[in-house]
């Protein structure tokens, strides 16, 4: 689907909206001490980011936002058309912008330009015209062109959208979430004005579970759910005192120290992304993902997709072309934990359910080989299959 504004006597906005700025340095992901579900949850989404983004529920300071903005300074630069407001990628011609989409027609070439994969964080208090973006008013009155002023969902394009505390979202903003989540669309109706433009980005929110819960339907679109605790090893606590420290006192300094880990991380993802397309999931593994998710009842096939979608992109993180046992195992929890349906009379811990589960349908399958019988599905080809990627 192209994106038009349905609108005559607009002037589209041709320049990047300035972001924010900020003085204060990132903290180093490298240099983060512990919380390694947390930071595999958001790297595999930098890899894939058709998992579906990731929901990171704990008590505040257990660095759940500070991880998150870390992120910038490990995204790989990404092709974008020179100017657009919305960072359209030139090879992509189904999801142009109405500009965009009028510049491919021309006989010149668009005009390319290298940027960063943007992390943009939409702030509790946020505005619905901040969110989608509004009319300049001022410019309408002053020379009685109507044009369109970008929000925050079109600087998230391609990107990252973070919502600190997203568990306290209005439940007007959260319908608009849904909605563009689920279309990959942003579309805004203002005096008479109606546009579209493209808003596909993987979703990460953080929250305290103390404050209040998501509302389900928002829940669901989190690809991964991680939980956060504080730190209970007495030496990496003292670590995580010694190292905020030592930023606070000099953050270029720090920065620095930990600038080799940072650029090996860095080129350990982009080459995880660039090889996760030779990654395969036999179908021997896929029919036990398709299991689990049965013996847990999960609703949906959200699950078994997200599972996939997960250990391929774990595999293609640690540089290998075929998902193993163990990449299913490490993100199967994650996958998950959310999609467990409700029992107020389970008193098991739900990473422990799955963990129950797990070990069941693993344990049968193994059995089952022993004893050359088939596993309780019926027998499939064994050979590579690849799932389909979905975006969110």
């Amino acid at each position: 689907m192209h994106l038009r504004p349905h609108t005559k006597n607009m002037s589209q906005q041709r320049k990047k909206p300035q972001i924010e700025s900020s003085s204060r340095a990132v903290y180093p992901f490298a240099a983060i001490v512990g919380q390694e579900e947390m930071k595999l949850a958001l790297i595999l989404n930098m890899i894939e980011p058709s998992v579906g983004g990731v929901l990171i529920m704990g008590h505040r300071g257990t660095g759940k936002s500070t991880v998150v903005r870390a992120l910038a300074d490990l995204l790989p630069e990404i092709s974008s058309v020179a100017d657009c407001v919305y960072g359209c990628d030139p090879s992509d011609e189904q999801n142009l912008c109405d500009e965009c989409w009028k510049a491919i027609k021309l006989p010149t070439k668009l005009r390319r330009r290298k940027s960063v994969v943007p992390v943009v964080e939409l702030p509790l208090g946020a505005t619905e015209d901040r969110v989608c973006g509004t009319i300049d008013i001022e410019q309408a009155l002053r020379s009685g062109v109507k044009r369109f002023e970008p929000g925050l969902l079109a600087r998230a394009n391609r990107g990252f959208l973070y919502i600190d505390e997203v568990n306290l979202l209005e439940d007007h903003l959260v319908d608009l979430l849904l909605d563009v989540a689920a279309t990959g669309v942003n579309k805004v109706e203002r005096e008479s004005i109606s546009v579209e433009h493209p808003a596909r980005f993987v979703l990460i929110g953080s929250g305290n579970p103390e404050e209040g819960e998501l509302r389900p339907q928002l829940l669901d679109r989190f690809g991964l759910y991680v939980e956060v605790k504080t730190e209970e090893v007495l030496e990496q606590r003292m670590e995580i005192v010694e190292r905020r420290q030592a930023f606070a006192r000099d953050s270029e300094a720090f920065r620095r120290a930990y600038a080799n880990e940072q650029e090996q991380l860095r080129k350990q993802i982009t080459r995880g992304r660039k090889s996760l397309a030779s990654v395969k999931v036999d179908r021997v593994l896929l029919r036990q993902i398709v299991r689990l998710c049965s013996e847990l009842k999960i609703d949906g096939h959200r699950g078994e997709l997200t599972i996939t979608l997960a250990a391929r992109a774990l595999a293609a993180f640690e540089g290998r072309k075929k998902v193993t046992e163990s990449d299913v195992k490490r993100v199967t929890v994650m996958s998950l934990r959310h999609r467990l349906r409700r029992d107020l009379l389970e008193e098991t811990a739900s990473a422990e359910r799955i963990e129950q589960a797990l070990d069941k349908v693993f344990a049968n399958d193994a059995r089952s080989a022993r004893e050359g019988k088939d596993s309780d599905y019926p027998a499939a080809a064994d050979q590579p299959g690849e799932p389909e990627s979905t975006s969110r």
